[in-house]
């Protein structure tokens, strides 16, 4: 992997080389509320030559804490302007750069509100859905109508780097293991599954989802596929305001009501959301061909079957912030999440042995009905103390937040001969438990000069986890069932993490950013299950992002980042899960964290009309890679039974993984009308399997390419369409099927825009999307049919109220492009 740094720094300075031309200089800031204290996320800050206001020579938008940069601007005297929706416009005059003093800070700028503040008026400027910024990519999702119907999941589609398949798994840049965060923190409801929590949360309630592929020091080191953050909507606006969303649809419904009320220094606000999923039926088939080891008796098991499932989840939460003086901030919040699920179906069975001469040994049919459901219930709260210094950049930041967790997961499964009678086996489990996390964090930044910053930080997490495993079997004689002690346990789990981190952020020769740093993660993990002890450990975890600046509102970065995945709780339990008693499940408590090296190149083009254009090269190297895996075995005992012909799935450190792509996103207005996005995502993955001494390497090329189109019709009508297509891909053990995706929606506004009316469809044409997969194996292949519904239709109704409604997005203001998308 040297050797592809050598290679990447060497294109940085090569391309950075053939654009250095005359001197530049550089203007930093920070954008507040006057009277709250707070930083504005979105304001609009404009530079014009001293003296001409008409033409605009470049600009930018502050991000969510307020600051702001503009580079590459040559020596010479500007005028700066400074704007925010409902807020006075403030203009900063003869601001100089020069070679004695090239980069200039104008410190902290606060923004008064205007009169219409105090009037009841709706005011609504329109920010890019997809932002690109140094550390992250940032998808507006509040912008964007044809996901509005929807759920989390359905906006993640839409996400450039993100690809989501048809059960609800989501990779980031071709990778799983990924760090979710709510409003950038975390929650025990994403411990439980991760699937069900993002389909409980509807896409009416999101703001934004922040992408971060290249943590720094700042963050933790989890999650070897990076970051995503699910920024949920809020308003920080004087007076009284909220918004109501409703939507009702064929295969979803969703609703969502957000309150919100700010006096001066005081805010308070409040929110409730739900969705459900109506009953969906799905076609299952399985056609499993396996050997013994000798290889002269084989097995033939052939399932048809069908399953209902259906889905349910709401959220509320409370939250305040209160500017206690000028420099010291108090916010907090209390959430509840609840999302549950049920699943039940019939399978028909045929189980053919026969001898090498392919003669029939033996031919049964079966029948199995299972049923089985999941709830889960999370209470979150947080407190954060904010504390600003008189030097601008210096500040402290303490964070508390715990998060109290509860699921319980039920299974029933019984199998019938087809000739009838009583049951011949079956079993059932109640599964309950608890999880309690806990995390305490201080950062503080300290300025050193106009061109070097360092941060600094501790983070101590603390969590734990019980769980109870209560297994039922049937007696086929008695036919009765009875507690299973080999099979049921009592299980206690305990993680602390203890974290601290340095890092600076600094210029070199006014021509390159550069923030790098380090994080120490020590990692204690108890766990009482019997004759299993895992290892304490300890991870340095080093970052860097090297940037420049140039002319035209173009950026080239380089970065890289060392991040780890450890097996949580769900992997760890040994669990057995019988729900089908020829495919099982089980954690394993012997693995070990992944590791991960990431390195990345971007470049970024904004251009002047709105448009934009995001490439990036990638490459990530993991040892100790976690995978699935599945084996195939003749005998498998459980307790005191035994399961014949039966595929056993776990995760696994399975080796050595080496993943290489190319990602493209891009938007492109044509007229004033219509806008063009598309995201393209390219890979290739490279896997060496040291578990596997006959078949050690596969190579997995895979692409993904959507494409979205949004047209504004007279009269506040906006349509919109989306199509999405997912390439089959070869894993390490067969094949995932290629996916196909569409949606068209439209959107009517009404009442002076307070109010607004969609539709919106999803695969119109197709109502059973077909997953036909592939698992081998050293002495078994297994075939895989699944037919999903998709066809969905769907209307949604938002209605707006209060004195102002107000959505922080960024304004045009005639701004040429933005060194931001």
């Amino acid at each position: 992997m040297k050797y592809l740094l050598t290679i990447l720094l060497s294109s940085i300075f090569f391309l950075a080389s053939a654009q250095t031309g005359n001197p530049k200089g550089k203007i930093t800031g920070k954008i507040i509320d006057a009277s709250t204290k707070t930083g504005f996320d979105y304001a609009t800050i404009t530079v014009f030559p001293q003296g001409n206001t008409t033409k605009p020579l470049t600009g930018t938008t502050s991000d969510n804490k307020g600051n702001f940069t503009i580079d590459a601007l040559p020596f010479g005297e500007y005028s700066i302007s400074v704007n925010f929706i409902g807020y006075q416009r403030k203009n900063i005059e003869h601001v100089k750069l020069a070679a004695a003093e090239p980069n200039r800070s104008l410190g902290t700028i606060q923004l008064n509100p205007t009169a219409e503040m105090l009037k009841a008026v709706s005011i609504t400027s329109r920010a890019p859905v997809v932002e690109n910024r140094i550390d992250k990519m940032v998808y507006n999702a509040a912008n964007d109508i044809t996901s509005q119907g929807g759920i989390a999941l359905d906006v993640l589609k839409k996400v450039p780097q993100v690809n989501v398949d048809i059960n609800g798994n989501v990779e980031l840049q071709g990778n799983s293991n990924i760090r979710f965060l709510i409003n950038g923190k975390p929650s025990s409801v994403f411990g439980a599954s991760v699937a069900d929590a993002l389909a409980a949360i509807p896409a009416s309630q999101i703001k934004s989802i922040e992408v971060i592929t290249s943590p720094g020091a700042k963050y933790d080191a989890e999650g070897t596929g990076g970051i995503i953050n699910i920024i949920l909507k809020d308003n920080k606006v004087q007076g009284m305001n909220g918004s109501i969303n409703l939507s009702a649809g064929t295969r979803l419904n969703n609703g969502s009501a957000n309150f919100n009320v700010r006096n001066g220094n005081f805010g308070i606000g409040a929110f409730f959301s739900g969705n459900a999923q109506v009953n969906t039926r799905s076609r299952n088939s399985q056609d499993q061909l396996s050997s013994n080891v000798a290889g002269d008796t084989l097995f033939h098991r052939i399932q048809n079957g069908y399953s209902d499932f259906n889905r349910n989840g709401y959220q509320s939460g409370l939250s305040f912030d209160w500017a206690i003086t000028p420099k010291d901030n108090v916010t907090a919040s209390v959430g509840y999440n609840h999302f549950g699920n049920k699943n039940q179906g019939m399978t028909n069975q045929q189980d053919v042995i026969s001898n090498g001469l392919d003669e029939a040994l033996s031919n049964s049919l079966s029948s199995r009905n299972s049923s089985s459901q999941f709830n889960a219930h999370a209470l979150d709260y947080n407190v954060n103390y904010r504390k600003t210094f008189n030097k601008d950049g210096q500040e402290l930041n303490v964070l508390f937040t715990s998060s109290l967790g509860s699921n319980q997961s039920e299974y029933n499964q019984v199998q019938y001969h087809s000739a009838g009678g009583m049951p011949f086996s079956g079993n059932n489990s109640i599964s309950p438990g608890s999880e309690h996390e806990t995390e305490i964090s201080a950062d503080y930044s300290q300025p050193l000069g106009k061109h070097l910053t360092l941060e600094t930080g501790f983070k101590t997490t603390i969590q734990t986890i019980k769980s109870i495993a209560d297994v039922n079997t049937l007696d086929s004689l008695s036919h009765s069932y009875s507690l299973d002690p080999l099979q049921s346990y009592n299980l206690f789990y305990k993680r602390n993490v203890y974290a601290g981190y340095l890092s600076a952020s600094f210029s070199v020769f006014n021509f390159l950013d550069i923030k790098a740093g380090g994080r120490v993660e020590r990692t204690n993990t108890a766990i009482d299950f019997p004759n299993t002890s895992i290892p304490s450990y300890d991870v340095f975890a080093p970052s860097a992002v090297i940037s420049h600046n140039f002319k035209n509102a173009q950026t080239l970065k380089i970065s890289y980042t060392k991040r780890i995945e450890r097996p949580d709780f769900r992997e760890l339990n040994p669990f057995k899960n019988l729900s089908d008693p020829y495919n099982i499940s089980t954690g394993n408590p012997l693995l070990k964290p992944e590791i991960g090296n990431n390195y990345e190149l971007g470049y970024n083009k904004s251009f002047k009309k709105g448009g934009n254009i995001y490439i990036a090269l990638i490459a990530r190297y993991n040892t100790q890679d976690l995978k699935p895996y599945t084996i195939n075995y003749a005998q498998y005992l459980i307790g005191d039974s035994i399961y014949r012909n039966v595929n056993v799935s776990t995760r696994v450190n399975i080796g050595q993984e080496l993943t290489t792509g190319l990602n493209l996103s891009a938007s492109m207005p044509v007229g004033q009308k219509l806008n063009f996005r598309t995201n393209i995502f390219v890979s290739n993955r490279r896997v060496v399997n040291e578990l596997n001494v006959i078949s050690r390497v596969t190579n997995g090329f895979g692409y993904r390419v959507n494409l979205n189109g949004t047209y504004q019709l007279p009269k506040d009508l906006v349509v919109e369409l989306f199509g999405n297509y997912n390439s089959s891909f070869t894993n390490v053990q067969g094949k995932t099927p290629h996916f196909i995706s569409y949606n068209f929606a439209l959107r009517k506004q009404f009442l002076n825009k307070m109010a607004s009316f969609g539709f919106t469809t999803t695969n119109p044409f197709s109502q059973y999307v077909n997953q036909a997969s592939t698992i081998a194996g050293a002495n078994f292949k297994t075939n895989n049919l699944r037919q999903v519904p998709f066809r969905s239709f769907g209307i949604s109704l938002m209605y707006k109220f209060g004195k102002l409604e107000f959505q922080k997005e960024k304004q045009n203001d005639n701004l040429p492009g933005p060194g931001e998308n």
